[in-house]
């Protein structure tokens, strides 16, 4: 199974959309146990904590580069330079396919909306009228692309 099939599904088993997309590649990052992973990209779903900020399959896709691509030296500019221009990439190729790397916008809600914090149920109409599934599949697929994968 692809990795963009793989984060689709992973959506629609119950997973948050960062958790959706982390676990497509838990494989490559070499984080144990990968429980830790799931617990990491928990705080994304939603557009961070479901503010419908930053879309939480960007987020993911952001972590899962900076796992494999990132820099630790805080001192190397050049290695820092290099990474951010990768996320910039990956950033505009979302961008690109969807119109915004903001959840409230992909879903098309209005920014002063206090969204609750309990997430709805994930019912056939839920899925009807939500992106996230083809979401997390085209996060998981620019990064297959871009970091050849």
């Amino acid at each position: 199974m692809k990795r963009s099939e793989q984060a689709e599904t992973n959506f629609k088993n119950g997973y948050n959309c960062s958790q959706a997309v982390i676990l497509a590649f838990a494989d490559l990052m070499k984080i144990e146990p990968v429980d830790n992973l799931v617990k990491l990209a928990s705080s994304f779903g939603g557009g961070i904590g479901r503010m419908r900020e930053v879309c939480g399959a960007a987020s993911a896709m952001f972590m899962i580069a900076g796992a494999l691509k990132g820099y630790n030296d805080p001192k190397d500019i050049d290695a820092k330079t290099k990474h951010y221009e990768l996320i910039q990439k990956l950033a505009k190729k979302f961008k690109d396919e969807t119109g915004s790397i903001i959840c409230r916008d992909m879903l098309g809600l209005k920014k002063d909306d206090n969204t609750p914090a309990t997430p709805e149920a994930r019912t056939t109409e839920y899925y009807q009228k939500r992106p996230c599934p083809k979401l997390c599949a085209l996060a998981a697929k620019i990064l297959e692309e871009e970091l050849n994968l």
